[in-house]
């Protein structure tokens, strides 16, 4: 007998995501189908090194104007360099995490390249790993669909 699968929901071409691990809350993200990696912004990305324990990744999270952000340094010890390719097919070498992302109040968690991305418009790129992971398709029609189906239940909930 088949495992059942899960109904596929589905996310609009931007979405407002959450990320606990760093309190941060309804932060911009492009749905991208045509990347596979998620993104998300960080500037002054470095590496601290110190002879009696392994390399750190130091990085600022998103822009120090943005809702959540403390302009404090976040470090990372479980990081990876990859290569990844950008949108204009040019091929950049890029530090890697873990962390995870909510999505309709569910976690998943997901890789994300750290990147200048302050001449995009998003500060958060979502890939095709974690909509394949979550299930997600995308109506490019619509947006913020998770944020939306979050507030009308907290709504109806309210009601009763």
């Amino acid at each position: 007998m088949p495992i059942p699968r899960l109904p596929k929901r589905v996310l609009g071409r931007r979405e407002l995501v959450d990320f606990p691990a760093f309190a941060l809350g309804s932060v911009e993200a492009k749905v991208d189908t045509g990347a596979y990696t998620s993104a998300i912004h960080c500037s002054n990305i470095h590496i601290q090194q110190n002879a009696e324990q392994p390399p750190k990744l130091v990085v600022h999270l998103l822009d120090p104007g943005h809702a959540g952000t403390d302009g404090q340094p976040l470090t990372f010890t479980d990081f990876v360099l990859r290569d990844i390719r950008s949108s204009n097919g040019e091929v950049q070498e890029r530090y890697v995490i873990r962390t995870v992302v909510q999505l309709y109040g569910e976690d998943f968690e997901a890789e994300f390249s750290l990147s200048d991305r302050s001449d995009m418009k998003y500060p958060v790129l979502l890939g095709r790993s974690l909509l394949r992971q979550g299930r997600f398709v995308v109506d490019v029609a619509k947006r913020n669909l998770s944020y939306k189906t979050l507030a009308r239940a907290a709504a109806r909930r309210a009601r009763r």
